[in-house]
Parts: C-alpha cells; sequence; structure tokens
C-alpha cells in the first residue's frame, strides 16, 4: 500500500519504525539538516567509529561513506548529501556504526490484505562490491539457527506493524559467531528484489504470481507451517563493467550473446539478446544468472560451467570476476 511503502521508503524514519516493532537497530545517529561541525563530530564520538554515513533515501551505494576517524567525517558528509542530493532529490543523511565483519542477510515476507504475514526464509547478499550486491544465495551460510529465528520473527513483526501487503524484504546485518551472534535492522525494501529467485527455487514457489494472487485480495496460498525450503541457491548478477578497469560501466552494442539454461543447470532471466544496445542511462545488470542444487558446492559449480559456456561480446562482462569469486 501506498502508506507502508511511504513508512519504508526514507531510511531514518524506517529505523524509528522498526524500533517501536522491538526490532534491534544498529547504533547510530540522526542529523539535522544545518548541524554544526563540532556537533556533527560529537555525533561520529558517540556512534562509535568507525562509522558508516548513509543516505535516507534510495540505496544501491549511492551516499554512502565509511569513516575511520573524526578528522575525515565533516568533508565525509558533505559528499555524501552532495551525491543523495543528486541520486535521489534528497540530501538527508545519517550515522551508523560501520560493523567490519558482518553479513548481509535479508528475509523475505509476504502479507495478505486478510492480515496474513508468512517470511520465506532468508537469503545471503554479502558478497558485493561498492556496497551493491553480486552473489545472492540460500540458506545463509554464516547465520546460525537461532539468529535466523530471531530475524523471521523481527521481520513478520515490522510487515505487521506496517500493516504490509505483497511481497516484501527486510533486510539485517548480522555480527559474530555462534551463540554471541547478533543481528541489526538494515531497512526494508518493499517490493519484490532482484534476487527473489533464490527464494523461489529453495520454495519451488512462483512469487510473482503470490503478488498477483495478493493483489486480486486473494489470502496467501500456503501457511507458515506449510512453506518449506529444499537445497541451496546461488544467484550472480552478470553486470556490463570491466573489473579490471576498477568495474567501470561498459557501453556498446551486443554482438554476441550466448547464455541460455546450460544443459539445465542454471535459469537465466534477461531481457537483452544480441543486437541490444547497453547505455549509460540504465542499470548495468545484463542478466541473472541462478543454480540450485542440493549443496552449496553443487549450486557454485553449477553456475561456474554455466558462466564458462557462456560467449558475450560486444562489451565487457564480469563473468571471469563471478567464476573466480564462486571457486573462492
Amino acid at each position: 500500500t501506498p502508506s507502508s511503502m511511504r513508512a519504508m521508503a526514507l531510511k531514518v524514519e524506517a529505523k524509528r519504525i522498526a524500533a517501536d516493532a522491538g526490532v534491534p537497530l544498529v547504533p547510530g545517529a540522526e542529523l539535522a539538516g544545518g548541524v554544526s561541525d563540532a556537533d556533527l563530530l560529537a555525533a561520529g564520538e558517540s556512534v562509535g567509529y568507525p562509522v558508516l554515513v548513509k543516505a535516507s533515501a534510495g540505496g544501491g551505494g549511492k551516499g554512502m561513506r565509511v569513516v575511520r576517524s573524526s578528522s575525515d567525517l565533516v568533508e565525509a558528509v558533505a559528499g555524501a548529501r552532495r551525491e543523495a542530493a543528486s541520486s535521489f532529490g534528497d540530501a538527508t543523511v545519517f550515522l551508523e556504526r560501520y560493523l567490519e565483519r558482518s553479513r548481509h542477510v535479508e528475509v523475505q515476507v509476504f502479507g495478505a490484505t486478510h492480515g496474513d504475514v508468512v517470511h520465506l526464509f532468508e537469503r545471503e547478499c554479502s558478497i558485493q562490491r561498492r556496497h551493491q550486491k553480486v552473489v545472492e544465495e540460500s540458506p545463509s551460510p554464516g547465520a546460525t539457527p537461532a539468529t535466523l529465528e530471531r530475524m523471521y520473527a523481527a521481520a513478520v513483526s515490522l510487515a505487521r506493524a506496517i500493516g504490509y501487503v505483497g511481497a516484501g524484504t527486510v533486510e539485517f546485518l548480522v555480527a559474530g559467531e555462534g551463540d554471541a551472534q547478533e543481528f541489526f535492522f538494515l531497512e526494508m525494501n518493499t517490493r519484490l528484489q532482484v534476487e527473489h529467485p533464490v527464494t523461489e527455487l529453495v520454495t519451488g514457489l512462483d512469487l510473482v504470481a503470490w503478488q498477483l494472487l495478493v493483489a486480486q485480495g486473494s489470502p496467501l496460498p500456503l501457511a507458515q507451517d506449510e512453506i518449506e525450503r529444499d537445497g541451496h541457491a546461488i544467484e550472480v548478477r552478470l553486470y556490463a563493467e570491466d573489473p579490471a578497469n576498477d568495474f567501470r560501466p561498459s557501453t556498446g552494442t551486443i554482438t554476441g550473446w550466448e547464455l541460455s539454461e546450460w544443459e539445465d543447470e542454471a535459469r537465466v532471466d534477461s531481457a537483452v539478446h544480441h543486437g541490444s544496445v547497453v547505455s549509460s542511462y540504465y542499470d548495468p545488470m545484463l542478466a541473472k544468472v541462478i543454480a540450485h542444487a542440493d549443496t552449496r558446492l553443487e549450486a557454485a559449480g553449477r553456475l561456474v560451467r554455466s558462466l564458462r559456456s557462456a560467449g558475450i561480446t560486444g562489451v565487457h562482462t564480469n563473468t571471469a570476476s563471478l567464476v573466480a569469486i564462486l571457486g573462492s
């Protein structure tokens, strides 16, 4: 609904709502538009270094700066504000404690107009470049079962708190290991995400069909205890970019496009083909390639074989980089 989208659209407001719903938050500080340098430095000290300067609006890593000492904070906030204003039309930024070795784990939720809310397990999205996801998988290889159960409950609680209807994702940071592991609210995406095929492959469910049913006013097709997960799925984002040149976007005309469900080993979601023009005006993602298998290692192997068989010419891609990541 418009109201739930508005509630989660700005990260500062979303954090307030999450706190009211009992969801743990990363230590942070809101920043007024005309905050003085002295007050800004005091806020940085209260949060604790290293801190992350984040744009309240938007996403994709824009308006984000990691700051490791107070001497760099004022300049970083000014730069993040400029980028946020340019990208999103909103210069509001805030501070969060930067968790050095954290995992990025998100929970898929689904709500219906009847008030039902369920989760469809988690996806781990920790492999990123420039704070933008590159590899996503389920189950999470690092979050403990106890942490996940608490995250599922927190995600459902937040969705219920805003009367959420349809597909959504509640994103968390997970820090620590074993019994000492903690999780913190990051943001909620009020839409079906790029990486939804990962969930589809491990649950065997069609999330787009679920969206259409919910939009028609139907109840959710399954209750929570009827939703099961099987095996391991991994998705990689195939980008038109040059990893050897600092991941710069690559533009041009695709002169060769050979990327298909290679021997049924992988699912390919793409809208480009031979002759497609890759311009500078849109996101550089060419395709999503997703594999499902009994184990994480088998899923990674299937993806590697599919990517190595790809023949894409006319633009640079991150194919070799993805193969290296999957083999690591």
